[in-house]
């Protein structure tokens, strides 16, 4: 069995999978750490148990997580322990075996995702004091986008930030668009390898992806998770000149503004009402101009990118929609497929009320030229088969 941890900066998420069968035995959430209302929940073998954490925050949050899973699973039948890394910068381009040097590389990446990898480091630290005779994989949410080509990945500034600061496109949710990859892939009834696919993962943080060859060509979050889409509370691409006009007019600093671009942008600036899509769809139906603003915002900057990702490819053998907005908000999909017909897209409005689930994932029409998925991405499952291929569980994996 592998363990899977992924820790944020507010809650540890936990899947134990039995592999290579990938049966998931157990799944736990700690969140609002740090917070009066902390607490977690575990859902083992059928049934939940809930446990109020009192405001403990990450390490305590393990060891609670811990005791409770291992109440219930004998701790020497885990095998392994797969950890999601958001950064890994140019080092760590693979699920890679944590030690010592391993984790100084980690902290040394975390100007790169200051509100990321330190909370990684913690939940790494934590599960390997509690678990010291096993391997700890780390499995970087950069990786699956390493291969990009330079024209891609560079950005048109001074050669030597690249060469002296890493100033480049890393791209991130690469795990999450690696899987509903794979999973398309066997939906079209074709190797991995030889589609050309264009992802989207639609969450509170949002990036698409071009897929060719069975890696990333080209995505749109950058050297931050901040670049890209319109997100949750991130506002997405920007002017580059827009921290010197602000600053200039209000007078706050660089780094505020970042956190403004960070928190209170994207749906929830836009809207001045939430950050949550189904309650901006509610408030546009009801007559609220400026969440149907933030709305159409949204959709027009996801199929402006999409089909700008297009161009990586060539030709395009699908869309896939995955993430909680991909997978549930089927008017997110109607809007932003309706402005792709340069493409080809066209949806089955049925299909897609229904989120493909009894098409095999197609919400398109059928005969459509360019066939448009709605996924189910599980990074967890997909963590598990990186530490398996790592540790040479299981040929053949990915």
């Amino acid at each position: 069995m592998v363990l899977v941890i992924n820790t944020g900066s507010s809650s540890i998420k936990m899947a134990l999978i039995d592999m290579p069968s990938e049966h998931l035995l157990a799944e736990g959430l700690a969140d609002r750490l740090g917070e009066p209302e902390a607490a977690l929940k575990w859902d083992i073998g059928g049934e939940t148990q809930y446990v109020d954490l009192a405001a403990a925050l990450h390490h305590s949050a393990m060891q609670h997580m811990l005791e409770v899973l291992f109440g219930r699973i004998d701790k020497d039948s885990i095998v392994a322990v797969g950890h999601r890394v958001v950064h890994g910068g140019e080092r760590f381009i693979a699920p890679t075996l944590l030690d010592d040097s391993v984790i100084a590389g980690i902290e040394s990446l975390s100007h790169l995702a200051p509100l990321h990898n330190p909370a990684n480091l913690t939940g790494i630290r934590a599960a390997m004091g509690s678990l010291p005779a096993i391997p700890h994989i780390a499995v970087f949410d950069t990786a699956f986008h390493h291969a990009m080509p330079l024209h891609a990945s560079m950005y048109a500034v001074p050669y030597h930030w690249y060469s002296e600061y890493g100033v480049r496109r890393y791209g991130f949710h690469g795990t999450s668009h690696h899987f509903v990859g794979l999973e398309a892939a066997a939906i079209l009834g074709r190797e991995f390898t030889d589609c050309r696919l264009l992802t989207a993962h639609l969450g509170n943080g949002c990036s698409a992806t071009a897929i060719a060859g069975g890696v990333s060509v080209d995505t749109t979050m950058g050297i931050t998770p901040l670049e890209g889409l319109v997100m949750g509370t991130r506002s997405g691409d920007v002017d580059p000149g827009l921290h010197a006009f602000v600053a200039g007019q209000s007078g706050q600093t660089l780094q505020e503004i970042t956190d403004v671009l960070n928190r209170q942008s994207g749906l929830l600036g836009l809207s001045g009402r939430s950050n949550d899509m189904r309650i901006l769809l509610q408030a546009a139906e009801s007559g609220d101009e400026r969440a149907r603003l933030a709305v159409d915002i949204f959709c027009y900057r996801l199929a402006k990118s999409l089909a700008s990702l297009a161009v990586a490819l060539g030709h395009v053998d699908a869309i896939v929609f995955t993430g909680g907005i991909g997978e549930h908000a089927s008017a997110i999909r109607t809007r932003t497929v309706m402005l792709l017909g340069v493409l080809g897209a066209a949806l089955d409005e049925e299909r897609n009320t229904q989120h493909g689930r009894h098409s095999q994932g197609y919400i398109s029409q059928s005969g459509a030229v360019l066939p448009v998925l709605v996924i189910a991405t599980n990074e967890e499952k997909m963590i598990a088969r990186y530490v398996c291929n790592a540790l040479s569980c299981e040929e053949n994996l990915l």
